[in-house]
This record gives structure tokens, sequence and C-alpha cells, in this order.
């Protein structure tokens, strides 16, 4: 971005503010509403697919679901101004006779689609779905609303590890310095305004167009902390919400995992004694020290010279780890299997031997190494760079990252990383600080390894009035609907049906 376009960005902080106290409040003739042609728009629901081979679409428009646009501003402080569209998918409520309203669904991320969510969450609410009209959103400048791709070449700018050495790492700082300048080359014009606070907006936008006077929530990790800012930027705005996986605004960085190390690194154990209970399938070591041994001559060998995977793939050491940080978000037996064959497969090619990957892993590694994963990894990168990117240094990560190493050899050069943000333009608005307390329904595993308990416990501190479901031992990301868990499905169902909160925290096994 340039000088002149960044101080008009900062200097449209106080504009973005006032703008949306306005849309708070009940609009008068003396103080118009300046997003009432927003909120008050036709929204035009039509069917989903957009043709023949469009799978989510024909899926969406085979479960009755009908499919709109939403027009929104790009920048809230001039509504006048360019416009960008959002893309919603709805699931109408059949059980007129007990309707809630609408309950806006968000799948986590940064950057993660949600069009499809009504799909999946009708399934695991059952009759509740029936009260309910079901809104996916894709948020702004993900999927199918307005898009934004960078044109990176790799999937991978936030998910890479600092690598072995200081050598290593400078190649991180150039790769991290060389995307950012593409992003901006693409881009500056609409980057400061690809953030959490304006998707917050955009869910106002869309409450008003349904005609709403409130919004229910269901949110899962990213999707928390988009929840959250929404209750400070609209209060008295939710109905009933449900956080699954609290990420807490004091746990959100630009380096994504920071924080979390310990947490990954108790997964990876936890795996590995897993995998050592099935060395006659896996062949990966019959104790836990053996298989945490493979683990380490992989990385070892990455380092030395990239690992080649099929004819199509060389996995080196700033990327492998992102493979099995990305397979240790669930302790269910599938997932673990999963994790399990494909280190299998990676023993193989640090020996030299040739491979090639299952169609899993070749999906991760196209979506990972190539320009298949950029528009995604650019949405990503640009969310949370327009949220909470902080100049360190480049010397601090670095310093970091050798602080880590020692007590977490594989996620603490991942998660103490640079990234494109120490590059990125600083944020047009600063961070969202909650000052509120809103009664919700919180959700979170003791082991989680991506949104850590300790989040949910701080959230169940700052709002008082909410409720913490805890599930014990588990460790897993992301549990309603996805853990198998009746305990939690039943209580969270409960909530929804009911708008009553448990009348103090509950406990489920994992």
């Amino acid at each position: 971005m340039s000088t002149s376009r960044r101080i008009k960005a900062f200097a449209a902080c106080a504009a973005v503010l006032a703008a949306t106290a306005t849309t708070t409040a009940t609009a008068t003739a003396a103080d118009p509403d300046p997003l009432a042609r927003f909120h008050n728009q036709h929204v035009d629901w039509h069917a989903c697919a957009l043709g023949a081979d469009d799978e989510l679409g024909q899926s969406l428009d085979a479960a009755g679901a009908d499919c709109a646009d939403i027009t929104v501003p790009l920048d809230y402080a001039d509504p006048g101004g360019r416009t960008i569209t959002v893309a919603i998918s709805r699931l109408k409520a059949t059980d007129t006779a007990h309707r809630v309203g609408p309950l806006l669904l968000n799948d986590g991320g940064p950057a993660g689609p949600s069009l499809h969510m009504p799909l999946p969450k009708s399934k695991v609410m059952g009759e509740v779905a029936d009260r309910y009209d079901l809104i996916g959103m894709d948020p702004r400048f993900v999927g199918r609303s307005t898009p934004l791709d960078c044109g990176w070449d790799l999937g991978s700018a936030l998910v890479r590890s600092a690598g072995a050495d200081l050598a290593a790492y400078r190649e991180e700082v150039a790769v991290a310095r060389e995307l950012a300048g593409r992003c901006e080359r693409a881009h500056g014009d609409v980057l400061p305004y690809v953030t959490t606070r304006n998707t917050a907006r955009d869910m106002d936008v869309i409450r008003a167009a349904l005609g709403e006077n409130v919004l229910s929530y269901l949110g899962y990790s990213y999707g928390s902390y988009l929840g959250e800012v929404y209750t400070q930027l609209f209060p008295g705005r939710t109905d009933r919400m449900v956080l699954d996986g609290v990420n807490s605004p004091e746990h959100y960085s630009q380096t994504l995992l920071r924080g979390a190390e310990a947490a990954n690194e108790a997964a990876l154990r936890a795996w590995a004694s897993w995998a050592a209970a099935r060395h006659g399938t896996y062949g990966l070591g019959a104790t836990r020290g053996e298989v945490l041994a493979t683990v380490e001559h992989i990385l070892d060998a990455a380092a030395e010279k990239p690992l080649r995977i099929g004819k199509a793939y060389l996995l080196d050491e700033h990327v492998l780890p992102s493979v099995f940080i990305g397979g240790l978000g669930s302790d269910l037996d599938e997932r673990r299997a999963d994790l399990a064959a494909t280190v299998r497969l990676l023993a193989r090619a640090a020996d030299r031997e040739p491979v090639e990957p299952s169609e899993a892993l070749a999906g991760q590694l196209e979506f990972l190494l190539t320009g298949a994963g950029a528009a995604s990894s650019s949405q990503m990168t640009a969310i949370i760079c327009g949220d909470v990117a902080e100049r360190r240094g480049v010397g601090s990560y670095w310093r970091a990252v050798e602080e880590s190493r020692q007590r977490s050899p594989l996620a603490g050069p991942l998660a103490n990383n640079i990234t494109p943000c120490e590059f990125w333009d600083r944020p047009a608005e600063a961070p969202t600080v909650l000052g509120n307390d809103v009664p919700a329904l919180l959700v979170n595993a003791t082991g989680d390894p991506r949104t850590l308990y300790a989040g949910a416990e701080a959230m169940r501190e700052q709002w008082s009035s909410s409720r913490l479901l805890t599930v014990e031992g588990a460790r897993q990301h992301g549990l309603y609907g996805e853990y198998g868990n009746a305990c939690v499905d039943e209580r969270i169902n409960a909530y929804l049906r009911t708008g009553r909160l448990p009348a103090h925290d509950l406990t489920c096994q994992a």
C-alpha cells in the first residue's frame, strides 16, 4: 500500500467506528442510517448450483437450500464507495411454530468457506434444525464471495517452519518478504479491508437484510473469534451462541500457533504411543520412543535434502512439519491411522526409496506446495495480517524459534517462524478488545492442540454469563458434530432447542 493510502486508511479508523456505532442505533430522520441501502437491500434467493460440475451447489439444492449474494461496502467508513459481495446459503426452518430465527454458521480458518455448513450441521442438530434458518456464509474475499488471490505459487504461507539453522531461516525471511510484496502489488487497494472486524460488520448487514433483529451463531475455531468480535461491535444483536474450539483475543496472533507448541508436542507423543501399539500394522516402532525417533529421522532427512514424493513433489524442511501438525488435530482412530500411513510413506522417502503418495497425501501436497492452495493461503494471510500484524524485527522470530526448539522440536520452529505479516502494512484498525459479557455456550477439549483450553477458560472468565462445556482428556479440535461424542451433541442441541444455558459448567468425557 502506498504511504498516502495507508495514511488514509488509518485516518478512516474514526470514521469506521462512528459508522459502526451509528448502525447499532435506531436510525432517525436527523441521523439517517448510512448503511440503509445495504440493510434494506432485496435478497435475491436463487439455486445454489453454478453448473453441472458444481457438486457443492447441487448438494445444497438437493437439500432444499437456496443461495444469495449480499452486497456490502468494501470500506465501512465509505459506504457510498466501492462494494463487494458476500455469498450466503440458507436452509429454511420448517417448524415455523417454534422458529427461533437465523443461525449463522462459520467453519473457522481464518478464510474457511462456510457456504456448505447447513448440510452437516442440520444432521447433528436433528429436529432442532427445523427451528432455524441455517445460514452458511463465505466470508468476504473467500469462496464464492468477491475473490482475493495474490498469485502465489504455494499454499503454505502461514504454516511454514523456520528450518534447522540460520541459513534455512534466512530463506524463510526471503519467502515471507516476497509473498507480502506480491500480495501488495496484486491487491494493495483492498488489503486494509480484509479483516475480521469487517466480516463481523458484513454479518450485521446480513442480519438486517434478512429482516431480523438478532442472530444466533455457531462458530468453530477462528469462527469463535469472529463471533466474539461481532458481539463487541454489535452488542445486543445475538441470541443463542455456541463457540466450539474457543480462540480468545489474547491467543489470536500473526504466528497462528504461537503458544500451542506444548499442546502439539503432547499430541505428537500421544499419537506415537498409539502408533507403537500398532507396530505390526505400520512398522514405525514398537515403543513411543522408537516412533518419535522415526519422526526425527524423517525431519533430519528433509533438512539434509528434500524428500521426493512421487514424481511431482519435493517436501523440504519448511513444509514437512505442517504435514505432521496437520495430522495432530484429532485423537480419533481414523485420523491417527491416516497420519500413521503418511509417516510410514515419509519414512521410506527419508531412506531415499521411491514412493507414491496416497490420494489424500497428494491432495495435501498439491495444496501446500503449488498454486492450488494460493487463493486460500492468500485469504488467510490477508485476514490475519489485516487484524494483528505487528512489526517485531526479523531477528525476533529466530530468537523465539531457538528458544522453543529444545522444548518443542517439531512445533516450535513452525509456531514461531516469521510470516508475511512482518512485511505487511500495519492494520487500519486496532485489534478488538472485549469489554462485554455475553451468555454463550463455550465448548473445548482439554487437549485441543489448536485452540488451547486456556483460551476457553479465559473467555469463560471474561463472559461470566456464559457456560463452559469441557471434554475431558480429548486431543480434539472441533467437537460438535465432529467428534461423535453424544454427550457434547446432546447438550448443545438442548441449548439450541430451549435457549437456556446450563445452570453450571459441564464436563463430558472423551
